[in-house]
């Protein structure tokens, strides 16, 4: 995958170093937001948009060493707005089944796991998969992430409870169990 390139035809004096940004960070960049959303397309708008504010931002930016945290608060800034616009659906589950999981020694056996519990995530609500890929993917405490999101501890708590119970009602991860 190639980075995304930001132009802006309305500023006729590029950044330099913006450029430089975004070919070397672009991919990791792609790949939050590509967590942030379930869809690939989605994921570029979001990025793109994030790059167009960074861009419109970037000569009041004092410290550019910080600008991962920056592009990427105004990634999950852009996609809450975007979710405080749609109503989200949560789904109550009646039970949660709590079961032993043995330790998977092969290698492919692994990366299969890995890539169904991956395709697990990208079906949970917007805002559930968002706390959970910050919380987990991204190794945020709770409290960093309630900050991120500008929500309590107690909804980000909730929030990854429930979305852990619909992963663990998955029927693509029930046959790993």
């Amino acid at each position: 995958m190639t980075p995304p390139v930001c132009t802006l035809a309305s500023n006729p004096t590029p950044y330099p170093s913006f450029s430089a940004y975004v070919r070397t960070r672009g991919t990791v960049l792609m790949r939050t937001a590509r967590s942030l959303t379930p869809n690939p397309c989605d994921a570029e708008d979001l990025l793109q948009t994030a790059l167009a504010k960074t861009y419109m931002a970037w000569d009041r930016i004092e410290d550019h060493r910080a600008l991962d945290g920056y592009v990427r608060r105004t990634l999950v800034n852009t996609r809450t707005s975007q979710w405080r616009k749609r109503k989200v659906d949560e789904f109550v589950c009646d039970e949660l089944p709590e079961t032993e999981s043995a330790p998977v020694a092969d290698p492919a056996e692994t990366q299969a796991l890995r890539d169904a519990m991956w395709r697990a995530v990208t079906r949970l609500p917007d805002r559930q998969r968002a706390m959970v890929v910050l919380r987990y993917y991204e190794d945020l405490s709770e409290v960093q992430t309630a900050e991120l999101l500008g929500v309590s501890v107690g909804t980000v708590k909730s929030a990854v409870s429930r979305a852990l119970g619909k992963l663990r009602e998955d029927p693509e991860l029930t046959p790993v169990r």
